[in-house]
């Protein structure tokens, strides 16, 4: 019988968000006015900035096996993309997830109800766990990959 895997968290390396980004964020509203950006908007321009510097990036909750699954099938391709871990607090996920509809503008499907795992594929929400398995199985998700720079083949 085969022997199960420790589970083992790894942390994508964020960059700090350049100075720029956290001026502007203060002036659409979401600092506190005397300059500091709260945590939520932090994490969230943080988010935004490691969307569009990679070509895929996976957001899903901590240990959660769909975000693994996506993963290990971005992987089977060929591709090595991070993977944002959310933590299980009922105030960050809703957050987050109201954040990305906000920003999100065609979201390939009529469903405006966004679940994690989430997949960005060129900077612009691709889906979830279902599109991105229906889009394999039918042979569309390599040519994706390879115009959104995450393939060289």
């Amino acid at each position: 019988m085969q022997e199960a895997l420790p589970y083992k968290r790894w942390e994508v390396p964020a960059r700090p968000v350049p100075p720029s980004s956290v001026a502007a964020s203060n002036n659409n509203g979401n600092g506190n006015g005397n300059g500091n950006v709260d945590n939520n908007s932090n994490t969230i321009t943080t988010m935004e900035v490691l969307v569009k510097e990679n070509p895929v990036i996976v957001f899903g909750k901590r240990g959660c096996c769909m975000c693994h699954v996506v993963r290990k099938l971005l992987l089977g391709l060929g591709v090595n993309p991070p993977v944002f871990e959310i933590d299980t607090h009922a105030n960050d996920e809703s957050l987050l997830l109201t954040s990305f509809t906000k920003n999100v503008n065609n979201v390939n499907n009529n469903n405006n109800n966004l679940q994690f795992p989430l997949v960005f594929v060129g900077g612009e929400l691709f889906g979830g766990l279902e599109k991105v398995m229906a889009t394999h199985l039918s042979g569309e998700l390599v040519p994706i990959l390879k115009q959104a720079g995450a393939l060289w083949l």
